[in-house]
């Protein structure tokens, strides 16, 4: 075991391996090591596969920042001969002839793949329950949730097993794990990462990919290595020339940030949750920045029809799609009521109601848009409350109001970036009296990544917050 694993980040590990100090091998094994030593804990990895992993681990390496670094990749996206479960009984068995796209770059980038994380089923929780492989836990506090839908890789992350690790983000799919974790984790403008091959799109363009990290220059350096369009792309974001991990290195000017303090579920927000925000205003003003409390102005419950109708047609399609391969009708224990219930929803929707819910996405787009006429940045929380314990937002066993309930009065403040396509991050900024991480969001305009990642690494080397982590080696 490398002893010193966890001192460094991605862009750290990577260099010990250019200068020969240290194998990708042995740093594969120091993963392999600790992962399956609290897997059986937290049940953040849904499937391991070493021997592909050293076989790679000992090939040569391209020349890049975060080649020879281990590495897992959630399990709604596809690797070539591994099952793609989307965290539900009736993908159990669905096993891809072929790469994702964004996987065929980290392979490219030289990262060593050594597994899948668990997530809950079709990324529609933000737990991570699902049925078919049982719930991750927090490594803050083994009965708390780590969030979702990218749990798993959340889990993996905080605990100490790799640096980095792929997530998505579709409804606050990163920054809400990286909030729970105390991890940062940045949303991609719309259309910065590919989604290919098999669809141009995620949830209608809600949905991107990206990871959740503990070092800024780690989320720059994973953006650098594969952002861009694929060829036949529907879209893209605005191209970027650069490198995110040379120029998020300086300083932003001076900001103009909108506090928000508004949760778009109309909730009432924890107060430890109001007090991380406002504790990062505080910092963001003794770096220079000006804050104000605003908020941009749009018809919120229309915006919540708008995005649950996409959400749901989007799973119904899945459905009926998998039906259709295996031949056959929907069982019962195929998949979790709650997911049933929102197929069913799908189910019900009109081809009216899809455009009508895409001109309402497009007509809040260009509010925000507006809003970041007056506003460079908004500040936010990234949840309604701390972690909350594992079993509360049950998408299994449950009465389906109080589930809504449950949901509503935790999430709130994420979605509306994914509706609107603007980059958001995530930053581990405050923790609990009772010791977990409590994150809080930055959002910026459309296609300005840039200025997140260098507000971001000014906030780490103020508050620092590598240091702090929740496992342990040995």
């Amino acid at each position: 075991m490398f002893e010193s694993y966890r001192e460094h980040d991605a862009v750290g590990l990577a260099a010990l391996v250019r200068s020969g100090e240290i194998s990708a091998l042995e740093l594969l094994e120091t993963a392999l090591g600790l992962a399956r030593a609290r897997n059986g804990e937290i049940n953040a990895i849904t499937a391991f596969f070493d021997d592909a992993a050293r076989k790679r681990a000992v090939a040569p390496l391209p020349d890049t920042p975060i080649a020879g670094v281990p590495f897992l990749v959630k399990d709604l996206v596809y690797i070539e001969g591994v099952p793609c479960t989307y965290g539900s009984r009736l993908y159990a068995d669905n096993v891809p002839g072929h790469d994702a796209t964004v996987v065929h770059r980290f392979r490219e980038a030289g990262l060593i793949i050594f597994g899948k994380t668990n997530t809950p089923e079709f990324g529609l929780n933000v737990a991570t329950e699902p049925a078919l492989f049982g719930p991750t836990r927090n490594p803050w506090n083994l009965g708390r949730a780590p969030g979702g839908s990218s749990g798993g890789a959340g889990a993996a992350v905080a605990d100490g097993w790799l640096p980095v690790a792929h997530a998505t983000d579709g409804g606050g799919s990163i920054r809400i794990p990286a909030s729970c974790c105390g991890l940062v984790g940045l949303k991609p403008t719309r259309a910065r990462n590919p989604q290919g091959p098999d669809v141009g799109e995620g949830w209608n363009g809600m949905s991107t990919g990206h990871v959740v990290s503990r070092t800024v220059r780690d989320s720059a350096a994973f953006l650098d290595a594969i952002h861009g369009p694929a060829r036949g792309d529907p879209y893209c974001a605005p191209p970027f020339q650069g490198s995110y991990l040379k120029e998020h290195e300086a300083p932003p000017p001076p900001l103009k940030i909108a506090l928000d303090l508004n949760a778009l579920t109309g909730n009432e927000t924890h107060p430890e949750c109001i007090a991380a925000a406002m504790h990062a205003a505080a910092l963001v003003e003794s770096l220079g920045h000006r804050v104000g409390q605003a908020s941009p102005e749009f018809d919120r419950e229309r915006f919540g029809r708008a995005t649950s109708t996409l959400v749901a047609g989007n799973i119904a399609l899945n459905i009926s799609t998998r039906l259709e391969a295996l031949g056959r009708d929907l069982a019962d224990d195929d998949i979790e009521p709650h997911t049933r219930m929102t197929m069913a929803y799908g189910h019900a929707l009109t081809a009216e109601d899809y455009a009508k819910a895409v001109q309402i996405i497009h007509q809040t787009g260009r509010a925000t848009a507006r809003f970041h006429d007056t506003w460079d940045l908004m500040l936010t929380p990234v949840l309604l409350a701390p972690p909350v314990p594992v079993g509360w937002l049950d998408t299994i066993n449950y009465d389906s109001e109080a589930f809504r309930d449950r949901f509503a009065k935790f999430w709130g403040y994420t979605n509306l970036q994914n509706a609107t396509g603007q980059p958001a991050i995530s930053v581990p900024l405050y923790w609990s009296e009772e010791g977990l991480p409590i994150g809080v969001q930055f959002v910026a305009r459309f296609g300005d990544e840039l200025t997140l990642l260098r507000l971001a690494r000014q906030l780490e080397e103020a508050a620092p917050w590598f240091h702090r982590h929740a496992g342990a080696i040995g």
